[in-house]
């Protein structure tokens, strides 16, 4: 591979193909070579979003129009509404094998396709590259990761709730019938398309819980959730969309096994100790969305519930940092053999 990885981002024009613009520019490794946005096709991201108007970027194109053997690519990010993705990389490789993929849409989330069939309301497009789909929680798939083709980037929410959980599954120390997932979203993650729920009269002064029952991250937690501890688990799991244009906070209820919330803590303390973007507060501190705003970090904090046997533990990251785009880099770099961190040591900002 040349000094400079030559990278290509589909849908550029939505938050999370911005977001990862931004990280990308900066980054030392990486050359931005492809640029794609159906309805922008053949402007400039300048004319899409103004503050990259002091770089110069590809002209964004159609995706129906690339040679994908011609780009050579050594790797694209595609930031695509679901349903259209598992076709599209596909084709892309198909063309162009040696091009590595991180999807940042759910087509690729889940390993069952028939149960992907069932959430989402029709058949998987691509069975084959299914099965060499590699879930991209970093922290617990690093190994998987490095030598994947395709990965899979988790949901912002999924990723919220599955690294403050994964590791107290895999340890035994919670039950996996009593859990409780209360997560809060910022506006960037329903997307950039103009929707009339989401005019600013419509959510400002107030925040509303949706997919209630039926949450299509839901297939994705009890996945992975269900890894970890070696059976089937299906947890509870209520949204809410907040008027705030970035983050997550998730305040989760457990019940320990045999542990208090202090041993929660320490097995967290444990898993995360050698980890670059994930922070274990000290005991009984909680969160705040504010404080990860545009940097890759995830907190967690772990507190006592008045309920004996009980705890609430609190993670916080940015939807479209660690929970989207921030997560994606990190995924590359791995998979491009760069240091996991490069590009991504932003310090949150604040205020």
């Amino acid at each position: 591979m040349a000094d400079k990885a030559k990278i290509g981002v589909l849908g550029a024009s939505g938050y999370t193909g911005a977001e990862l613009l931004r990280l990308l520019l900066p980054h030392p490794r990486v050359e931005i070579a492809l640029l794609t946005a159906e309805r922008r096709a053949g402007q400039h991201m300048r004319q899409v979003f103004p503050q990259f108007s002091p770089y110069a970027l590809p002209k964004l194109l159609a995706i129906d129009g690339v040679d994908w053997n011609k780009a050579a690519l050594d790797l694209a990010f595609c930031a695509l509404p679901h349903a259209t993705t598992q076709t599209v990389i596909k084709d892309l490789l198909a063309k162009a094998p040696a091009t590595k993929v991180v999807d940042l849409s759910a087509d690729f989330r889940l390993g069952d396709t028939a149960a992907y069939a069932r959430w989402y309301g029709h058949e998987h497009h691509a069975p084959d590259l299914q099965k060499e789909a590699v879930y991209g929680l970093a922290e617990i798939y690093r190994h998987k990761i490095k030598t994947a083709r395709l990965v899979a980037n988790p949901g912002c929410y999924t990723t919220c709730a599955e690294l403050p959980l994964i590791p107290l599954l895999r340890a035994k120390a919670i039950d996996p019938d009593e859990i409780v997932i209360d997560a809060k979203s910022g506006m960037t993650g329903a997307g950039r398309a103009a929707k009339e729920e989401m005019l600013f009269s419509e959510v400002s002064e107030g925040f509303h819980p949706y997919g209630v029952g039926h949450h299509r991250h839901m297939a994705e937690l009890d996945q992975e959730f269900s890894k970890a501890t070696g059976r089937n688990v299906i947890v509870s799991f209520t949204p809410h969309l907040v008027p705030m244009n970035r983050g997550i906070l998730s305040t989760i209820y457990v019940r320990g096994l045999k542990t208090s919330p202090q041993d929660l803590h320490a097995i967290l303390l444990k898993s995360y100790a050698g980890e670059p973007f994930v922070h274990v507060l000290p005991f009984g501190e909680m969160p705040q969305t504010r404080h990860v705003r545009g940097s890759n970090m995830t907190f967690i904090g772990v507190a006592n519930d008045r309920v004996e046997g009980r705890a609430i533990i609190c993670s916080a990251l940015d939807n479209l940092a660690k929970g989207a785009s921030g997560q994606a880099v990190q995924n590359m770099n791995l998979m491009l053999g760069f240091p996991e961190t490069l590009g991504l040591e932003q310090v949150a900002l604040f205020p």
